[in-house]
């Protein structure tokens, strides 16, 4: 490094960006001459507790009769493509005290981008700050100033200012400032006693200024008016905005050389400063959660404090060039780097410490390797202490849960022990409860019972509880009709196969009394998060099979019904939904609900057994008059930018739309458009009870569609839409497209996630493996039992040796006859006939295991 040069440095993505200012060598019959930035990109070597350069880059600036200065360099968001890129601030000084400012953009490639310039008759000298475009604020004669790369105009904001002591993101409101200016007394008797008095005794006040949206917001949900006098900078650690007000915490440090603690703008803690003068304050976040503050004074020297049961100052230095904040050495958790004064070494990285104030302990002049305390061996061997720690932790606690299992096991047993002693004492005959209810295993080969008949299945529909519904709804969207069953919890466990039907209750001899229905499946997780609706019938078209081998009369294969489940708290709703129209042509209808399902039983390492029953849900009653006058209309309304709507009608609504899913992926660019774009252009509000799922109250055929956008990172997404038409999927795809980049790729997802289908498959190809298993045991048993039968008792062969048979040529003549008739039995024994009703049923089971489990293949491909 030359002498004489400028530099700056930074912290990036673990990194340190040193930014140099050098002139280049002249060479003769060159005119003008050039000064150039070059920037260095260090990383840490944790083997030889050095900083390495991994990189450079130069950009080359013309400085004919130009005095070129670096002003400031810092983080900023890139407004084009949402990522953080390092920031850079030139000045060149002209004559006639004319200054022109260049704003640089750092790229990963080490290129540099000149981003916009502007020129100004004024030094900048005080409270500069870079933002998010890249943009620039800066205060001059008590006003405040501000340029951006969308403007590249210097803009006045309309506010008189003494100071600004700090600049960052708001949710809701963008980049704000917040400064000090002298009081202004309010004329009306509206506001705040209390704060009125506090600027009235100062003379100054605290006031926020949002930049992008030219919004004034008031000082006192930051600090009280009365600190001031006293503040000279702040960093602000969280914003959130709840039940609509914004909720702030943040520390502070005084010329009184105090750190203060505000949260929702009154003080919380205060800790005294162990130097004068303190200059700036930033946080860093240790591998323990634990916050700290580091405070920076203008002698040079720095503080830590962290934040327990109270402030208090953790650890000091003296001496300091810079302190940065960053991982430094990858361990995934933020680290300081403090940068020493060293006047015998020109470079910058010669004397440093990286710390957390935890295990992390890095100083410059020590090699680990070679000296004696080897901090790193004992971080390393520390780490590796606690992950055996935490293993050895699972593992008894695991040993816990298994000893309290086979205690309670122990005194089941016990119990049922002493009732059967005193069942003997007392002469009464014990009746040992059935193997499946105290879920054990029988040790022999259960007896295959044949397939139930019809009139089996009837009886047991008695089995159902009298109250099973808990609600019966009804709604009219469009021209479809939404039947809804709330089931309660303890009837729904037990069932599978749910499905509705619709029959009319008056005979129509013209007509079919059952109505079809399409089928749906509908899913709610529990913390309605995520929303996904999709078809029952979405096997392959050319694999289609007949399950159903029973009674023509079965009502299940007259008709397709819904079969729409909604998982969700402590209730279950099933739900149908038919065409309106047809219905409406007999003015008032009677409809019978009816439900049916699949009685199961579970069994341990078994296969569940499962009956068919039909049950009455209840009646539903319909006419034209009522639809007219709106009474099972779906009502979505705003209420405080929320869409409000009970849970019936965002059920039907999701009933009667198709379920489209999109992977949105994009290289180069964040995807942050795409929610302006669902809040902005598409009028969405989010549901009042799901915050995720939005609902477009936009004008024209989108009206009604229901949006869900889950960020899987910044560069990707998956966004859903629930829509009633491919028309209208086509228009907001039209629109999405206008807003993404042109390198963002779009991709049609199947329904289900990857992850999800492809556990489902594994399930149902074990379930598909056992059911041929059993089959197959099944046949083989029956084969067993009947071979045994056909050997009679006095034609066994005797046990002889073989070698003792061969001797002579009776013995060999007898071995012949034993290996003919063994063969002539294994053919016997393997051509077993078998009964008409065992191989239906077996061939159902077996086809339904099947079709399960290609119609998740076909999902997958």
């Amino acid at each position: 490094m030359f002498l004489g040069e400028q530099e700056q440095f930074m912290s990036y993505n673990g990194e340190v960006l040193i930014f140099q200012l050098s002139k280049t060598k002249h060479v003769e019959g060159a005119a003008d001459k050039a000064i150039n930035l070059r920037v260095r990109r260090m990383a840490f070597n944790r083997d030889t507790n050095l900083f390495v350069q991994k990189s450079s880059g130069v950009f080359s600036i013309c400085a004919s009769h130009f005095k070129i200065e670096i002003v400031c360099c810092s983080c900023i968001t890139d407004s084009r493509t949402g990522i953080m890129l390092p920031c850079i601030l030139m000045k060149k000084k002209k004559r006639n005290n004319i200054f022109k400012y260049l704003l640089l953009l750092l790229h990963s490639s080490n290129q540099f981008e000149q981003s916009f310039h502007f020129k100004l008759d004024y030094e900048l000298k005080e409270d500069i700050r870079l933002f998010t475009g890249p943009s620039v604020l800066w205060r001059h004669a008590n006003k405040l100033f501000y340029i951006s790369s969308n403007t590249c105009t210097v803009l006045c904001a309309p506010v008189q200012l003494s100071s600004v002591v700090w600049t960052g993101g708001i949710e809701n409101e963008g980049t704000v400032i917040l400064g000090i200016r002298t009081a202004c007394l309010p004329e009306s008797e509206d506001e705040d006693e209390f704060s009125t008095s506090d600027r009235a005794i100062w003379g100054s006040e605290f006031f926020g200024y949002a930049v992008e949206r030219q919004k004034m917001l008031t000082g006192t949900c930051f600090m009280p008016h009365a600190y001031s006098r006293v503040v000279s900078s702040v960093y602000v650690c969280k914003n959130e905005i709840l039940k609509n007000q914004l909720r702030i915490s943040l520390v502070a440090v005084t010329d009184k050389n105090q750190l203060i603690w505000f949260q929702d703008g009154l003080p919380k803690g205060v800790c005294d400063l162990p130097y004068e003068k303190p200059c700036s304050v930033i946080t860093a976040v240790t591998s323990s959660s634990d916050l700290l503050f580091i405070v920076s004074f203008a002698s040079g020297n720095v503080c830590v404090i962290h934040r327990r049961d109270s402030l208090q100052v953790a650890s000091k230095w003296q001496k300091v060039k810079s302190v940065l904040v960053d991982d430094f050495i990858g361990s995934g958790s933020e680290q300081l780097l403090l940068l020493f004064k060293d006047d015998s070494n020109t470079d910058v990285l010669s004397a440093f410490k990286i710390t957390d104030l935890e295990g992390v302990d890095y100083a410059s002049g020590i090699n680990y390797k070679h000296g004696v305390p080897a901090a790193e061996g004992l971080q390393e061997n520390g780490f590796l202490t606690v992950q055996a720690l935490e293993t050895r932790l699972q593992a008894g606690w695991k040993c816990v849960r298994e000893l309290q299992q086979n205690l309670r096991l122990k005194k089941k047993v016990i119990l049922k022990s002493c009732q059967a002693l005193i069942d003997l004492v007392e002469g009464r005959t014990h009746i040992l409860p059935p193997a499946k209810k105290e879920g054990l295993v029988s040790l022999w080969d259960d007896v295959e019972n044949p397939p139930h008949s019809l009139s089996k299945e009837a009886s047991l529909a008695s089995n159902v509880p009298e109250h099973f519904v808990e609600k019966l709804w009804q709604r009219v969207v469009d021209d479809s009709l939404v039947v809804g069953v709330k089931l309660i919890e303890s009837f729904y466990v037990s069932l599978s196969d749910v499905s509705l039907s619709l029959v009319l209750d008056r005979d129509f001899s013209s007509i079919s009394p059952i109505i079809e229905c399409r089928n749906k499946i509908m899913k709610l997780n529990k913390a309605f998060s995520a929303l996904s609706v999709s078809s029952c019938q979405i096997e392959p078209p050319p694999k289609k099979m007949k399950l159903d081998l029973h009674s023509k009369n079965d009502l299940k294969k007259e008709c397709p019904r819904s079969c729409s489940g909604v998982h969700l708290d402590g209730a279950k709703t099933v739900i149908a939904v038919t065409s309106l129209s047809p219905l409406l042509a007999f003015h008032r209808v009677c409809c019978i609900v009816l439900l049916h399902a699949k009685k199961q039983k579970r069994q341990n390492d078994h296969l569940q057994e499962r009956k068919k029953i039909t049950v009455l849900c209840g009646k539903i009653f319909l006419s034209l008059e009522d639809i007219s006058n709106g009474k099972y209309s779906v009502k979505m309304l705003r209420d405080n930018s929320y869409c409000t709507g009970s849970m019936e009608d965002i059920l039907s609504v999701l009933a009667v739309s198709i379920r489209f899913c999109f992977q949105i992926v994009s290289s180069d660019c964040t995807l942050t458009p795409v929610n302006s774009w669902l809040l902005g252009e598409m009028e969405c509000t989010p549901f009042k009870e799901c915050h995720d799922n939005m609902f477009c109250h936009k004008a024209g055929n989108v009206y009604g569609t229901v949006f869900n956008w889950t960020l899987k990172n910044p560069f990707e997404g998956v966004l859903t839409l629930f829509c009633r038409n491919l028309t209208v999927l086509f228009q907001c795809l039209h629109s999405l497209t206008r807003v993404l980049p042109p390198s963002c790729d779009v991709k049609l997802l199947r329904s289900g996630s990857k992850g999800v289908l492809t556990e489902q498959l594994a399930l149902t190809l074990e379930k598909e493996m056992l059911t041929l298993r059993s089959s197959f045991f099944s046949k083989e048993s029956k084969a067993e039992n009947s071979f045994t039968w056909r050997n009679e008792p006095g034609k066994k062969i005797s046990d002889a040796p073989v070698a003792s048979l061969l001797d002579s040529e009776e013995g060999v003549q007898q071995f012949r006859k034993k290996l003919q008739k063994e063969r002539e039995e294994s053919v016997l024994s393997m051509n077993q006939t078998m009964n008409g009703a065992i191989y239906q049923q077996i061939a159902l089971k077996i086809a339904e295991a099947q079709l399960s489990s290609d119609m998740i293949v076909w999902r997958l491909i």
